[in-house]
């Protein structure tokens, strides 16, 4: 029987993988994006059926759990890891393509405007190709935090996760740029689309391409191929049913609190995913190649608002997570203000502050919430509550990112205005996030046992993918 060393994950090899969620970025970019903004600002077309289909992989994220533990307990084609991995960014990578080639015969018939019975054909490849990006997420994302974990000893996690983190961040905004040189800017003077449907076809099939191949390289070699005699391990792990969770965790005040601070403000604060863009696209006038560039202002400042503040918190150990859960979710409230001003009062040098403000309140509240994710931890059931509270905010996102664009919808059709629709999205926004400080404030973490501690890792690892 071959013998099991410690594994050793170098700095050099943490990079080459963390190209992989450069990807994941990317990816994200493309679908929610460049994809939600082209359907709902240049095609017409309502908000409320492109949200609910951006945000199905949020809805499937259960299926990541069953896609770890299968990785857990078989070997196939002598892989953990890879296969599952390979096969969930395979379906993610030819997705991205067809999701382009009907999204482009949809602007080829004119879009909403011009709906033809094609188009239902049209439409029923395009939900068939979010279901397989969507299956391809969950399939990927918890085997690639295994894999990570699977390569790296216990006292380098915390570097590999950090890196990894990064680099998703990173994704968002080399994707912004990468794709917003790849569509062309609307000339002056010039009315209608400023692409042609075979130039979003070529943007999409490309960019599957080449997430393809980033995917593909940034992995390989990073498993060692079981051989005949080596024995398969797993950890064992306490597991209840998601009710047995919820039960448990809401059987303390303290928890039942954070529990609604954790769905109010990452339900809130994803509100925006959806219509930022389409946001800039019909209250402005702005092009396609410059609203693709909103996820570069916010994910370079997330970028430096969770490095700073990383730093400051192992310096001044004032700076909490409850503190910095609470300056970030400030600041985010902020920003929604910030926006609802700009839609209402239609001013259009509010939102680059704007997106430099959610960027900064992201990162911080991120660092912060991750944290206090991990003090809410028991001791002794880690991985039950873990599990819950990732399960909360995966759904809670989801429902936040298709709430975003329901709301917007319904504000349109009750005001017959485009500012006004966006306003009232980005109102409810600030309302939301402070009963969200409201409940944080009710948590009080300092009164928890200092015994209810978790792994850091596990928890950075559950919410990146």
């Amino acid at each position: 029987m071959s013998e099991i060393q410690e594994p050793n994950l170098s700095v050099k090899r943490n990079l080459k993988i963390g190209f992989f969620h450069l990807g994941s970025g990317m990816a994200d970019v493309v679908a929610t994006g460049i994809w939600n903004r082209i359907m709902i600002s240049d095609l017409g077309y309502a908000a409320t059926p492109v949200g609910l289909l951006v945000s199905l992989r949020y809805f499937l994220a259960p299926l990541s759990v069953w896609a770890g533990r299968m990785s857990d307990q078989h070997v196939i084609f002598g892989y953990r890891r890879l296969f599952w991995i390979w096969l969930g960014r395979l379906m993610m990578a030819a997705s991205i393509g067809i999701l382009g080639i009907s999204t482009a015969a949809l602007t080829a018939g004119g879009g909403a405007a011009g709906m033809t019975g094609q188009d239902a054909g049209l439409w029923t490849v395009i939900v068939l190709s979010m279901l397989l990006f969507s299956m391809g997420n969950a399939f990927s994302g918890s085997t690639f935090l295994a894999l990570v974990y699977d390569r790296s000893s216990a006292a380098q996690r915390g570097r590999a996760v950090g890196i990894v983190w990064t680099f998703l961040l990173v994704g968002f905004a080399v994707g912004g740029v990468l794709f917003g040189i790849m569509l062309p800017s609307q000339k002056e003077g010039q009315t209608g689309l400023s692409f042609t449907p075979e130039l979003l076809q070529n943007v999409f099939v490309l960019g599957g391409l080449i997430l393809g191949v980033l995917w593909f390289a940034s992995l390989l070699g990073e498993e060692r191929r079981a051989r005949a005699g080596d024995t398969v391990h797993s950890q064992s792990e306490y597991s209840t049913s998601i009710r047995a969770d919820l039960k448990l965790a809401m059987s303390q005040r303290r928890m039942r609190f954070f529990f609604w601070y954790l769905a109010l403000s990452m339900f809130f604060a994803f509100s925006q995913d959806l219509i930022l863009e389409p946001f800039g696209g019909q209250v402005f006038g702005m092009d396609a190649r410059i609203t693709t560039r909103f996820t570069t202002y916010w994910a370079s400042t997330a970028i430096l608002g969770t490095v700073v503040f990383l730093f400051v918190s192992r310096r001044y150990k004032s700076w909490t997570n409850t503190r910095m859960s609470l300056v970030g979710a400030g600041l985010l409230l902020v920003t929604f203000a910030v926006f609802a001003v700009a839609a209402f009062a239609q001013i259009r040098p509010l939102v680059t502050p704007g997106l430099i403000l959610l960027g900064l309140g992201l990162g911080i509240w991120n660092v912060g919430t991750l944290g206090l994710m991990m003090e809410m931890s028991p001791f002794g059931r880690a991985g039950t509550f873990l599990g819950f509270w990732t399960l909360v905010v995966t759904l809670a996102r989801g429902m936040g990112v298709a709430g975003g664009g329901i709301l917007r919808d319904l504000g349109l059709a009750v005001s017959g205005s485009l500012p006004v629709a966006y306003g009232v999205v980005f109102a409810l926004g600030v309302v939301g996030l402070g009963v969200s400080l409201w409940a944080l404030r009710q948590v009080k973490v300092e009164a928890i046992s200092a015994e209810q501690s978790a792994s850091a890792e596990a928890v950075l690892a559950a919410a990146l993918d």
